[in-house]
C-alpha cells in the first residue's frame, strides 16, 4: 500500500503532464466521472459538507484491513466514498479520497496536503470552490478525529 506522500507524487507528476489549465480541468472532470457513484442510501443532509457552493456528500467508514502476508497484523483505516453534482468539484473530491481513503485515522491527521498546491489547484478555482476544497479536507481530518478518538 501505497503512503499519502507516494499517492500525491503521483497526482502531481500526473498533473505535470499538463501546461495548460484547460487540460487539467478536463483531467479533474475525467477523473470525477471514474469516481463509483456513491449509493443513494449515503446522500443524506447529515454526509453533506457545509461550505461547498455545490452539493457533495462524503460518507466515511472505518474498517479493517489485513496487511498483505502478516497475520494478525490488522490495521483499522477510514475507507471514504463521495459524490457531488458538480464535475470539477467531483474530480477535485475523488482525488482527496485517492490520497486519504485506506489510511489510518492517524496517518490522515499527520498528514500535509501538499499536493493542493503543487498542481495549482488553490489558485486556479474560485474562492467558493477553494473554500469548498478546504471544507472537504476539514470534514475528512474530522472523521479521522472521531474514528481515533473511538479506537
Amino acid at each position: 500500500m501505497a503512503t499519502i506522500n507516494e499517492i500525491q507524487d503521483e497526482i502531481i507528476e500526473e498533473f505535470a503532464g499538463f501546461d495548460d489549465w484547460m487540460d487539467k480541468y478536463q483531467l479533474l472532470i475525467d477523473l470525477g466521472n471514474e469516481q463509483e457513484p456513491l449509493e443513494e442510501q449515503y446522500k443524506t443532509e447529515s454526509n453533506l459538507i457545509d461550505g461547498c457552493q455545490s452539493r457533495v456528500w462524503l460518507q466515511a467508514d472505518l474498517v479493517e484491513m489485513r496487511n498483505e502476508g502478516n497475520e494478525g497484523n490488522e490495521r483499522n483505516v477510514i475507507q471514504f466514498r463521495a459524490e457531488s453534482d458538480a464535475l470539477i468539484v467531483k474530480g477535485i473530491v475523488s482525488l482527496l479520497i485517492r490520497v486519504l481513503s485506506g489510511h489510518t485515522p492517524q496517518e490522515i491527521l499527520d498528514a500535509e496536503l501538499y499536493f493542493i498546491d503543487e498542481i495549482g489547484l488553490k489558485e486556479h478555482l474560485s474562492p467558493t470552490r477553494s473554500n469548498g476544497l478546504l471544507a472537504m479536507v476539514k470534514q475528512m481530518r474530522m472523521y479521522a478525529l472521531a474514528y481515533q478518538a473511538k479506537s
